[in-house]
């Protein structure tokens, strides 16, 4: 057992604290809220006595680390009345109660994360801490063993058809058959005593929403629908975050799931944009979304001027292409591009005979740190930019012939090959890119480091430009703005690039 905490905010019921259980065989864990660290005695107290009338296995000890809240005097007496063993962990020595450890970790980042994807008020933590810890419970599983921790606790696998994604907007079903009351579903509760779900529904407006430190007002409870688990677990809990009107703009139709109904946000998938992943060729050609992204990718690369369709050479042996569909998502999941890439199968060139260097230096992820802790010190801005098709702008000296793209074979020339003047994504001329960029930068004034290969650096009078790459980013910065805004105009005439702005 471990606590957590304080909690940068206060929970809705106004907690600070999270003290963590974990079954040290079967993994099962609980979670309990508290607003001061000494309330953790009453937990583990109520906790033990209650798995000890359970369970017919007998409870032969207890470990947590040297807090206060677990080595004092009640823990003690505790611990002898009952004839526990209580282990402690060395001070200052977290991996010797790691089993806990890793589990504080665990929930803190799935709450994280299910709070971030919906932009969900911070002082709904608890909420998604204890969402987390059912789910946990449910899905993770045992290592060797090959079962969930609920079936290795209660002999059975447990029922995973009423989960809801946490942070839906949803409705209420009332009596009388009409759906009311929008709310937003905030995981699950331990309920005892009663088969119904509490709901929170804000009535101060606009005004609370996104305040992490407020507590929004609750109201009696309304029944929803009740969990099929039958071990007195987490039942649906339901809360509203949002006012009515902001909800409604940005709920999407209602479909039909019982006694709740999600609702699916209409901006999931933008307009004009094909919700699935094409499985091959034929598959992407049947949707007019794919056929565009497709030809996006084609007259890219008859503006950049990367091959020209030519008769096969004597004994010619051309490299195969193949598309790859990607959706691109945005920040908050949703379908926003549909990404057609056209790479060539260059894993049947042979070293010495169809390239002869593959190795393009990359920027190791400490250089970058050192990057980011320099230009701190220093006070300097710095700026990131991508490479539009950065292979498409890196020329090749070998001869390369490949076939034309399937799905776009020219009616009138169907044996003809592409003969390429700059290099595809998935040849072996990787480094094709990288030195065209770095013999662009050498001419601009830029000196290479001696260490590192991908970083530059520009001295013009008194001020400083440092320019790091890794593949297709780039991120820079300087002592002068006017310095860093003409490197950005420059490399946007001699390259296609999209400034990200600022770090």
């Amino acid at each position: 057992m471990d606590t957590v905490g304080p909690a940068r905010v206060a929970s809705v019921s106004g907690k600070w604290y999270v003290l963590v259980v974990v079954d040290d065989f079967s993994r099962f864990s609980w979670v309990f809220f508290m607003e001061f660290k000494d309330e953790a005695f009453g937990f583990v107290w109520d906790m033990v006595l209650r798995l000890r009338n359970e369970s017919h296995k007998a409870m032969s000890a207890i470990r947590s680390d040297n807090g206060g809240e677990f080595r004092n005097s009640h823990f003690e007496n505790f611990c002898r009345d009952l004839g526990l063993e209580h282990q402690f962990s060395s001070p200052y020595t977290p991996p010797q109660n790691s089993v806990v450890e890793r589990k504080n970790r665990t929930l803190v980042e799935m709450a994280r994360t299910m709070l971030d994807e919906h932009r969900t008020p911070r002082h709904f933590w608890a909420e998604a801490v204890n969402t987390a810890c059912y789910i946990a419970n449910r899905i993770f599983l045992r290592a060797f063993l090959g079962k969930t921790s609920y079936e290795l606790r209660f002999g059975r696998q447990p029922s995973v058809k009423h989960l809801r994604a946490f942070g839906y907007r949803c409705f209420v079903l009332k009596k009388a058959g009409h759906l009311e009351s929008l709310v937003v579903w905030m995981g699950f509760f331990w309920s005892d005593d009663e088969e119904g779900t509490p709901i929170f529904e804000d009535e101060e407006g606009a005004d609370d929403v996104g305040d992490a430190g407020a507590t929004a007002p609750a109201t009696a409870p309304a029944t929803l629908a009740t969990s099929s688990d039958d071990d007195g677990g987490p039942l649906p809990m339901a809360s509203s975050s949002l006012p009515r009107q902001q909800a409604q703009a940005e709920a999407g139709p209602v479909e039909d799931a019982g006694v709740t109904s999600e609702i699916v946000p209409s901006q999931q998938v933008h307009a004009y944009v094909a919700a699935f992943e094409p499985h091959d060729v034929s598959h992407a050609l049947s949707d007019s979304n794919w056929v565009n992204a497709m030809h996006e990718e084609l007259e890219n690369f008859e503006r950049n001027h990367v091959w020209d369709l030519v008769e096969p050479p004597p004994n010619c042996r051309p490299i195969g292409t193949k598309w790859v569909f990607k959706n691109k998502q945005g920040e908050n999941g949703m379908v926003v591009r549909n990404k057609a890439r056209l790479v060539a199968q260059g894993f049947c060139q042979k070293e010495g005979i169809d390239y002869e260097e593959a190795i393009a230096p990359v920027a190791r992820l400490e250089a970058i740190r050192i990057l980011l802790a320099f230009a701190a010190s220093k006070g300097f801005k710095l700026q990131q930019m991508d490479v539009k098709s950065a292979f498409l702008n890196g020329f090749i000296e070998e001869e390369v012939f490949v076939r034309q793209p399937p799905g776009f074979e020219s009616p009138r020339f169907p044996h003809r090959v592409y003969k390429l003047w700059k290099a595809l994504y998935g040849l072996k001329q990787a480094s094709a890119w990288y030195a065209r960029l770095k013999s662009f930068l050498l001419k601009s004034g830029f000196v290479m480091g001696s260490v590192d290969k991908t970083l530059f650096l520009l001295s013009r009078g008194g001020d400083t430009l440092i320019v790091q790459i890794y593949v297709d980013d780039i991120i820079f910065g300087g002592s002068s703005h006017a310095l860093v805004s003409s490197f950005a105009v420059q490399m946007s005439r001699e390259f296609e690039m999209s400034l990200m702005g600022e770090l």
